[in-house]
């Protein structure tokens, strides 16, 4: 029943596939090809700064094109953009070209994500939204796996890969344009400050910050650190792999421990465990197993940082103010990664690929400090929790299709029912 129930939205989820395996290839690429062509540190931070600005534009700029325009034709025009733009990287290596680039790249994934997320938003059944959400969740890490395996077939420098990347993107067009289902309204959502957000919930508003230094950093400057570290050339695949998968791995335990607590205690744990996990890949020579379990468990304690956050904001808010909140997180979350990749950069500059390691172990023991403060000095006393759940940092719309509380008790009651013995004939 519940393929049944998936199945008209997948055209929708395999044009989300096609999209990052392209989109995370080319973020990638970008990175390698940037650090072959002798593009300084400093600047390879700041071609990630630029895709995390474009990310920020994105956010105000998407929701006015697809009213206009219908979600199709959207789709289309964004999709058009990234694969222009992955074959311009390719013809034009140069610093300023690249840096406009990354700006445009990082618009348009934003305003594809909020396309999608509010299709589907439309499109999920309240009793199975969660699933629905937590099926979007897997699509995006797995895609973004594969991407990087996609960069050992051929070297960064030839032109092969960033036609690869394109013909990825422009692949998903098909199903997204073929699609029947019904192109949903898009509507204004209400807005809640950041200052308030700071004021009343800093914790919750200074680990999206932190960790957003921190993530944004691990893409842009991650395939930068594999490719110093000096092992074959596709390190930087199974380097970027390791982390992204390793993101996945202890979600839902780590937030399903943060329910059962205060969820600043678990905070404050997840981001000393991380801080730990970093700390060998100071070593930039250390033997090729020994990064890969670091960088694993890395991305299994970092990634889960950002949704417990979430959740640690839904518990101080009414129903009707979660999207909104979550929505200012979000925007914390994307200033803070378009800093970290410039700071990691002008550090590599002076540190080498070390730098990285610094910066991961610095945010998030500054994270596990503010958390474990505020957990010993102000006691919370919550008569109910919100339920963490696991995810990655896409648009503000995925706050629209992820499962309230409610929605979680509803689903465990709905598991419940479809696992008791049928009594009908």
């Amino acid at each position: 029943m519940m393929l049944l129930r998936i199945l008209p939205i997948a055209g929708l989820m395999s044009g989300v596939a096609l999209l990052l395996i392209g989109n995370g290839l080319l973020n990638t690429l970008v990175a390698v090809r940037g650090s072959e062509a002798g593009f300084s540190d400093a600047l390879l931070g700041l071609l990630g700064t630029g895709y995390f600005a474009g990310y920020l534009l994105g956010g105000f700029i998407a929701r006015p094109l697809i009213q206009r325009v219908g979600h199709i034709r959207a789709f289309a025009f964004f999709a058009t953009a990234i694969a222009a733009v992955a074959l311009m990287h390719g013809l034009l290596v140069s610093p300023a070209t690249w840096v406009a680039l990354r700006v445009i790249s990082g618009a348009s994934i934003v305003s594809l994500y909020t396309l999608i997320e509010s299709w589907l938003n439309e499109q999920a059944p309240p009793a199975i939204r969660g699933r629905i959400f937590a099926v979007y969740m897997v699509v995006n890490q797995v895609s973004l796996a594969i991407a990087q395996q996609i960069l050992r077939l051929d070297p960064a420098e030839a032109f092969a890969l960033f036609s690869v990347s394109a013909l990825f993107v422009c692949f998903a067009v098909m199903p997204v344009s073929t699609t029947q289902l019904t192109q949903p309204g898009v509507y204004q959502r209400a807005s809640l400050s950041v200052f308030r957000i700071l004021r009343g919930m800093p914790v919750a508003a200074l680990s999206a910050l932190l960790t957003g230094m921190a993530m944004g950093a691990f893409w842009s400057m991650g395939p930068v650190y594999a490719a110093r570290a000096g092992h074959a050339g596709d390190w930087v695949a199974w380097f970027m792999s390791a982390g992204i998968l390793g993101g996945a791995l202890l979600q839902w335990p780590l937030g399903v421990l943060s329910d059962r607590g205060d969820r600043r205690v678990t905070l404050a744990i997840v981001a000393l465990l991380a801080a730990l996990s970093a700390v060998p890949l100071f070593f930039d020579g250390i033997g090729g197993p020994a990064a890969l379990v670091a960088i694993t468990l890395f991305g299994a304690f970092a990634f889960a940082v950002y949704p417990i956050a979430v959740a640690l904001l839904c518990d101080h808010l009414p129903a009707e103010s979660v999207v909104a909140g979550s929505s200012a997180v979000l925007l914390l979350h994307g200033i803070g990664a378009a800093i970290g990749p410039s700071v990691v950069g002008l550090g590599m500059s002076w540190l080498s690929a070390a730098a990285l390691a610094l910066h991961f172990v610095g945010t998030h023991l500054l994270l596990a400090v503010i958390a474990g403060v505020a957990a010993l000095r102000y006691p919370e006393q919550l008569p109910d929790h919100a339920h963490c759940v696991p995810m990655m940092r896409t648009s503000a719309t995925v706050l629209e299709i992820m499962p309230t509380s409610a929605e979680h008790r509803n689903g465990d009651e709905m598991r419940a029912n479809d696992r008791a013995p049928n009594s009908g004939a």
